[in-house]
């Protein structure tokens, strides 16, 4: 057996990046980005009001208080988008809005709730109940978040919601990201019949294909084609000259490359190498450089659900440029005992509980049910034998 972490290398010394794209931002959710995006202008474009209230002198204001307070005239009156700068001179207010271009003339914001009168009475004169802390206060001073040319996003992270509202706001409109992978599934098993089909003794429903095809998705990739083909060579060598002419980047199959009689996966497809890795579950797994890359995964939900975690999903963000292909491992505890096989590193679907983590099923790379509780991997390195309640085990998060 080969250890999991040198077939991954194996995989990822055979990807290659994809074409890179520009597009504009409404575009570019979830995909990849290639190029490092600067800000166009400085983040904030201009000094302006942190608070509903009046633009002010300090120096008008700083003795006021509830026993002794201070009246202004309002001279101007400033919302949201206005591009008045009105002069202040010495006893004298804007009431100005948050988010207003603060007045060159003025160098404090006075919240209403400093007033006597508030909103209600604020457009002839204001009524200073409570000084600043200090000159400037309630301001957002221009660039204080970055300046234009600063490095916003860098090449190389996944674009979602806070990264592309953080480049609208520093005025980029468009973005190069990675070509999304254009993958295809195929499940394998002439026992697999569609959900929710009418079943006889021996056939099951197929979800490899549904669970496969939902990750690929999870990893920036489209899905080009997705089929369930019987234990039938042509059947099968059809199906990836389908995917071939979808122009498929990668070929996902699952089910036939293990030690039976009938594995579909190892009689037909001759261009992938077949290996056994010190894992579980997983051991089984074939790949091929392509192009496309062809990766050939296990039948049993479980084990084709972490063998895509492990092998495939760090291939398809290397397609796209990721800076980051590995999930951040967390340590938490585990709060039952469980057993690990020695020499293989073991991958334990978990759920999440009151201090820490139990496994999510009982044992078992068939129990598809099990899967529907999981929220991560524990992963038990090869050394270890078994899992004491209390014990750090490391953690990856998929849910």
């Amino acid at each position: 057996m080969i250890t999991a972490e040198d077939h991954r290398q194996a995989i990822l010394t055979a990807v290659q990046h994809l074409d890179r794209l520009t597009v504009p931002l409404a575009n570019a959710l979830g995909s990849t980005l290639r190029t490092a995006v600067h800000a166009a202008v400085d983040l904030p474009l201009f000094d302006n009001s942190a608070m509903d209230g009046f633009a002010v002198r300090f120096a008008d204001v700083a003795t006021a208080s509830a026993a002794s307070p201070v009246v202004l005239r309002v001279v101007a009156d400033l919302p949201a988008g206005t591009a008045l700068d009105p002069a202040l001179n010495p006893g004298e207010a804007a009431r100005i809005m948050t988010g207003a271009p603060l007045p060159t003339s003025a160098d404090t914001v006075v919240p209403f709730e400093a007033t006597a009168g508030g909103l209600a009475d604020s457009l002839a004169s204001v009524i200073v109940t409570e000084a600043p802390l200090q000159i400037g206060d309630h301001i957002r001073r221009r660039g204080e978040d970055c300046t234009a040319g600063t490095e916003l996003v860098p090449a190389g992270v996944e674009l979602g919601p806070l990264q592309l509202s953080a480049i609208a706001a520093a005025n980029v409109a468009r973005v190069t990201v990675s070509r999304r992978p254009r993958v295809a599934v195929i499940a394998t098993g002439t026992e697999l019949l569609p959900p929710g089909s009418s079943l006889n003794r021996g056939q099951i429903p197929e979800s490899n294909s549904v669970l496969l095809a939902s990750l690929t998705r999870r990893a920036g990739a489209g899905v080009v084609l997705q089929r369930t083909v019987r234990d039938v060579d042509g059947e099968l060598r059809q199906a990836i000259a389908d995917a071939t002419a979808h122009g498929a980047d990668a070929v996902i199959t699952s089910g036939g490359v293990s030690a039976g009689a009938f594995e579909v996966v190892k009689t037909a497809v001759s261009e992938m190498s077949f290996v056994q890795v010190a894992m579980q579950p997983g051991r089984p797994q074939g790949f091929a450089a392509g192009p496309p890359l062809m990766f050939g995964l296990p039948g049993n939900p479980v084990s084709a659900a972490v063998s895509f975690e492990v092998f495939v999903r760090p291939a398809l963000l290397a397609m796209q440029g990721r800076t980051q292909i590995h999930r951040p491992m967390l340590r938490l505890s585990a709060t039952v005992a469980w057993r690990s096989p020695r020499g293989r590193v073991q991958y334990v679907p978990i759920a999440l509980v009151r201090g820490g983590v139990a496994p999510a099923t009982e044992r078992g790379s068939h129990r598809a049910g099990g899967l529907a509780r999981a929220e991560g991997y524990a992963v038990i390195p090869a050394d270890v034998e078994a899992v004491a309640p209390g014990e750090l085990v490391d953690v990856l998060l998929v849910s």
